[in-house]
């Protein structure tokens, strides 16, 4: 489906985005700058929506990667925003978002026609 390649990609961009956001930096830092944690809180919401939105049929034909989590926090984020861990968001991006991408960016390249990769 042509829909999912292009929430795919909005997924990889967003992730990409993430991981920039947290390079180097600590919950701390995103505390005390109130423009990086809206745009951390931001991308994860992006992020969450795009798994949400993807058909089931590629979620039912990708069982080994983990879509309920992102969409999950992305709920989190929009219905507890009061009460956001930094330290989790920040956790997350380090430790679990790199896996979740190479398996998203390995299924968006094979989906991809050969000719659009010219």
């Amino acid at each position: 489906m042509r829909r999912d390649g292009v929430l795919l990609a909005e997924i990889v961009e967003a992730g990409k985005r993430i991981v920039a956001l947290v390079a180097d930096r600590s919950s701390a830092d995103f505390e005390d700058d109130p423009d990086r944690r809206d745009a951390l809180l931001w991308n994860f919401t992006v992020l969450g929506e795009a798994v949400g939105q993807l058909s089931d049929e590629i979620k039912d034909h990708h069982p080994e990667i983990g879509w309920s989590s992102p969409v999950r926090m992305r709920n989190r984020i929009v219905h507890g925003y009061w009460s956001i861990d930094l330290d989790i968001l920040v956790t997350t991006a380090r430790d679990d978002l790199g896996g979740f991408l190479d398996a998203v960016r390995a299924l968006l390249d094979a989906q991809s026609d050969p000719a659009d990769r010219t």
